[in-house]
């Protein structure tokens, strides 16, 4: 019998059964393949390099690996190697409850598939979850940290769960000013910020491919902006599409704590950058978080119990 989602939610889940996809490298350019495989608990999310330079190199998915973030997330290994573009993944596996599983890739990025979350949401619903016999581990922010570098701010505060407060401003009439306000539970996750997709402005392209990236980005995988318009033949997905995907962005960011935050983010014209410098400014102060255990559920949801002298 399958336990309820009520009593297995303060457990440790990984995907019941292998499953893959192939699509374009968005700044390589390069068809590229993932295979998601199930792992035991505590392992985490590991990537891991099945092409010829990447050797079987594993690269778990921690802030501590991040080794570039200019318009996306890199991972990379102390010999060089590296894994671009996880921030999508990361979020569908972090929206989709998933703590431990291998993802293997035979090149140097993810595929960017529509842009968005949603196919890789789709790729974890079809391999179906198995809950595990491990206690969920949270990471329980204790008290207000903050990051502001040139005009942009991000925070972390005590919260009751996980939830995202997110503000952009761009100096683009399609765009503008947006803001958005989410409680990440009970599938807001995959409801209402999974489909948002990835955004560029048509000017940016020539220097982009200068500089060697968005080579494989498109009108299939991107929302470009033009001036004042949309370039898409089907327009957004939302009215404030380009907010709910920096939410994406930052969610996927934040699950390189290497576990669930429980907690509030509040962020202000952030970027990848800045979502990777508050998990270091939470990591840096140990009397800011602790980790602990999801093991008691209440109807309102989860009780966290504190692991002792873990932080």
């Amino acid at each position: 019998m399958t336990p309820s989602p009520k009593i297995e939610a303060g457990l440790q889940h990984t995907i019941k059964s292998e499953i893959g996809c192939s699509g374009t490298g968005l700044h390589t350019g390069e068809t590229v393949s993932i295979l998601l495989k199930p792992a035991p608990a505590n392992t985490g999310i590991v990537f891991r390099r099945t092409d010829q330079i990447g050797n079987g190199t594993e690269i778990p998915a921690l802030v501590e690996n991040v080794v570039e973030a200019t318009l996306c997330t890199t991972l990379g290994d102390k010999d060089g190697v590296t894994i671009a573009t996880v921030e999508h993944l990361l979020a569908a596996l972090a929206g989709c409850l998933i703590d431990n599983a291998i993802v293997e890739v035979d090149g140097s990025e993810v595929p960017i598939m529509d842009g968005s979350a949603a196919p890789f949401v789709f790729l974890i619903e079809c391999a179906g979850t198995i809950a595990q016999d491990t206690p969920r581990r949270t990471i329980e922010v204790l008290k207000h940290v903050d990051v502001e570098l040139d005009g942009r701010q991000v925070s972390l505060s005590p919260g009751n769960g996980f939830s995202v407060g997110f503000e952009i401003d761009f100096d683009s009439n399609v765009i503008g000013r947006q803001d958005m306000n989410v409680r990440l539970v009970n599938g807001t996750f995959k409801g209402q910020i999974s489909r948002a997709r990835t955004f560029g402005f048509v000017e940016e392209v020539d220097q982009l491919r200068r500089m060697g990236l968005a080579l494989g980005g498109s009108l299939d995988n991107a929302v470009v902006v033009s001036g004042d318009e949309i370039l898409n033949d089907e327009g957004l997905r939302y009215e404030d599409e380009f907010v709910r995907h920096k939410i994406l962005d930052c969610v996927g960011d934040l699950y390189l704590a290497g576990a669930p935050i429980s907690g509030h983010f509040e962020g202000y014209r952030s970027g990848h950058a800045m979502n990777h410098e508050i998990v270091r400014a939470l990591f840096a102060d140990p009397s800011a978080w602790r980790y602990t255990e999801m093991s008691a559920v209440t109807e309102s949801g989860i009780e966290p119990q504190p692991l002792a002298a873990t932080a």
